[in-house]
């Protein structure tokens, strides 16, 4: 079945009527969602998003639960999470302007937790379509492609940063790998850094404050600069 059968199925079910515009005119599309979306979503999945605003301390879902909606972060902050063999927990990805759980489209179950931990807003999609999508869109599926790439260009920072052994080391990799200009956003603050850098929250605030006083980083609300970037 074509993915354009399914979206008017689905929209069927919800009593909303969708027609497809074969000159890509924005009629019925929510023309607030985030830049990232409206240029990587065809048109008529853009109009099966849907806003909601979620807060901080949401279950959004839980591990072993069967995927039905892809969720992206517009505003504010989402962590995978599970626990770990000694009961901690072990923060997998951490999203504040992007797609949540990428690798659950093709999963029977998810296989960890995701829970907000600053309040924002997310965008729901539904699974099946996008699978159906990608699967009879070429264009879409590049655009698919290509934002996964960066994710896993990402990811392999991410191993390169916690492969170093001090936590200045770590922290200093962060803020010129994912920052921008040498400011780095702290999102939820900084025991939930530490707990993306694998280090203890006590670790990471004696790092800071010393970098402090060395006059090699300022905290200011919200983030973490280096001096003289």
């Amino acid at each position: 079945m074509h993915w354009l059968a399914v979206l008017n199925q689905n929209a069927k079910r919800s009593q909303f009527v969708l027609t497809y515009d074969r000159n890509h005119m924005i009629a019925g599309i929510d023309t607030s969602l985030p830049h990232t979306l409206q240029d990587l979503l065809p048109v008529e999945l853009q109009r099966l998003c849907s806003s909601r605003t979620c807060a901080r301390g949401d279950v959004l879902f839980k591990q072993g639960k069967k995927p039905v909606q892809f969720l992206f972060v517009s505003h504010g902050e989402v962590v995978l999470q599970r626990l770990g063999v000694q009961g901690e927990t072990v923060i997998l990805q951490r999203t504040r302007n992007g797609f949540v759980a990428e690798a659950s489209l093709h999963s029977a179950r998810y296989h960890c937790d995701a829970v907000v931990t600053r309040s924002g807003e997310l965008v729901s999609i539904p699974m099946e379509v996008i699978k159906q999508a990608l699967s009879s869109d070429p264009g879409f599926a590049i655009r698919w492609i290509a934002m996964l790439n960066r994710e896993v260009k990402r990811l392999r920072a991410q191993c390169e940063r916690l492969s170093k052994k001090g936590v200045k080391d770590r922290l200093m990799h962060l803020i010129e790998s994912e920052g921008s200009k040498g400011h780095l956003a702290l999102g939820s603050g900084l025991k939930s850094l530490a707990a993306e850098l694998g280090v203890t929250h006590e670790a990471l605030y004696r790092t800071v404050a010393e970098l402090e006083r060395s006059g090699i980083l300022v905290r200011e609300e919200g983030k973490l600069i280096l001096v003289n970037q």
